[in-house]
């Protein structure tokens, strides 16, 4: 009981300025190491794929897709954010599965900084038994991430996929879906979102902070950073970065993952309020401008968000705190942000 007590009091107490302290430590993105290094991989994906990443080209009138990102598997403990979701997450693969989706997990499906291997094959054995139903019908394509760089720089990957997949398995670093809509060609680069972040992209001290400092606490105080105040807010840095970049790149649409943070059509639901506020009659202006306030914390003159181009799209998380997850489907023409929660499935459309 005395434990408890001195839990919530420490939580209350720690909560705010530790999650600070994650924020600032785990995000660092420069412009000039995001461009070249999402530029580089980008080309060698064209020019030589099978290397770095895939090539795939795909009918958009019969094709499918479900794209999810950064469940971060744990150990089932006070530190693993992703104990809330996981139920959220087998039933969306069931259906996809089911429903002839192709699924493309992009990157920090397993939170190896704060793990090792072993670990998370003991307590995550029903998603990857998930995963594997994909595998089978040769619909599965895994993307590795900051958390998971695992997969593609430790000796052992090899047999560790071995060990939960059945089968030998090729981790990318991205994909590229090829398309033709309405006579055009049509270019999806794929990929976790890392690079370029000084703080990601093999970092040895986010490494450290998150496996020596914040993993323990975390654990302790049972603290999950991901809640919807934070990602109804404004678009974060890294993916404003991400939106320049795939807005300078004729008829190409990037989608990633990493900041935890959903972007639809460019922008974030709060960012897609004040685009509709912008065009609103007086009537429709009201309920608009109520959500609003519930949703922003900042006071001050409305941003203009006039002329975004629909080309960046990030798939958030699996792992938010009230267990809903949230992907990007493509399907029909269509392409869908969805949320997973435990009582519906919620949907926008870009088609």
């Amino acid at each position: 009981m005395l434990i408890a007590l001195m839990r919530r009091f420490l939580q209350r107490l720690l909560t705010k300025p530790v999650i600070r302290l994650a924020n600032k430590w785990s995000s660092r993105p420069d412009r000039l190491r995001v461009d070249k290094a999402l530029t580089d991989l980008y080309i060698d994906i064209i020019t030589q794929p099978g290397k770095r990443g895939l090539v795939v080209p795909f009918n958009a009138d019969k094709d499918k897709f479900i794209l999810l990102s950064d469940q971060h598997k744990g150990s089932r403990d006070g530190g693993d954010i992703f104990r809330r979701s996981v139920n959220n997450y087998l039933a969306a693969l069931e259906h996809y599965n089911n429903e002839g989706y192709t699924y493309i997990n992009l990157g920090d499906s397993e939170e190896l900084w704060g793990n090792i291997f072993q670990t998370i094959k003991r307590h995550n054995k029903n998603t990857f038994e998930a995963e594997k139903k994909f595998l089978a019908r040769k619909a599965f394509i895994k993307i590795f991430g900051n958390h998971d760089l695992y997969w593609d720089n430790d000796p052992l990957a090899i047999v560790s996929l071995l060990q939960i997949y059945g089968e030998q398995i090729k981790v990318y670093e991205g994909a590229v879906l090829q398309t033709t809509v309405k006579g055009k060609d049509i270019s999806i680069f794929l990929t976790h979102g890392h690079q370029g972040d000084l703080q990601s992209d093999g970092n040895w001290f986010s490494k450290w902070f998150v496996s020596g400092v914040w993993g323990p606490l975390q654990s302790y105080l049972h603290i999950n950073p991901n809640t919807p105040a934070y990602n109804d807010q404004l678009k974060t840095d890294h993916n404003r970065l991400m939106y320049e970049w795939s807005s300078k790149r004729k008829d190409t649409i990037l989608i990633t993952g990493h900041t935890h943070q959903p972007v639809f059509k460019s922008m974030t639901e709060l960012e897609s309020m004040y685009e509709k506020l912008s065009r609103a009659t007086a009537e429709e202006a009201i309920p608009l401008q109520e959500k609003i306030g519930r949703l922003h914390l900042q006071d001050g003159k409305s941003p203009d968000f006039k002329g975004y181009l629909d080309t960046y799209f990030n798939t958030g998380c699996c792992c938010f705190d009230d267990g809903d997850i949230t992907g990007i489907e493509i399907d029909q023409g269509c392409m869908r942000l969805i949320k997973w929660t435990k009582r519906q499935v919620t949907a926008s459309a870009l088609c």
